[in-house]
């Protein structure tokens, strides 16, 4: 028999508003055994309001953040302004990445100077972008 291996994060969470592209992601995930719980939220606001109701219970939190840049309601530029008024306790423990189809210089440059995000990728992600992220 085969053991079974860890994930490599517990949580990671997803933020975009085309179910295909979450769709897509979420494989992409699963078949890498990136995460081992995948959140999944095609509204920003709602992935805001997870990360506040549960900022003191970091097991439930995500480690791992894919936010997409353009979404009705709340941008994820508008998420991430949000973010950053999170606790540091909560920041320190997630890692946010820009995942966005736009080849827009200047939101490539905004998320660049983030300094929340980690990295901007162009979408679909890709196994060499996830086997690039260290827990």
């Amino acid at each position: 028999m085969i053991p079974v291996q860890a994930a490599k994060f517990d949580n990671v969470m997803i933020i975009d508003d085309t179910e295909i592209d979450i769709y897509i992601t979420s494989k992409i995930i699963s078949n890498n055994n990136f995460g081992g719980n995948i959140l999944k939220f095609s509204e920003a606001t709602l992935a805001l309001k997870y990360l506040q109701d549960n900022q003191e219970n970091l097991p439930l939190l995500p480690e791992v953040i894919l936010v997409d840049i353009y979404m009705p309601i709340m941008t994820g530029f508008e998420f991430m302004d949000a973010y950053d008024k999170l606790p540091a306790t909560l920041k320190n423990h997630c890692k946010a990445f820009i995942i966005s189809s736009t080849g827009d210089v200047r939101d490539i440059t905004r998320a660049g100077n983030d300094k929340n995000v980690v990295a901007f990728q162009e979408k679909p992600i890709t196994n060499e972008f996830l086997s690039k992220i260290a827990p």
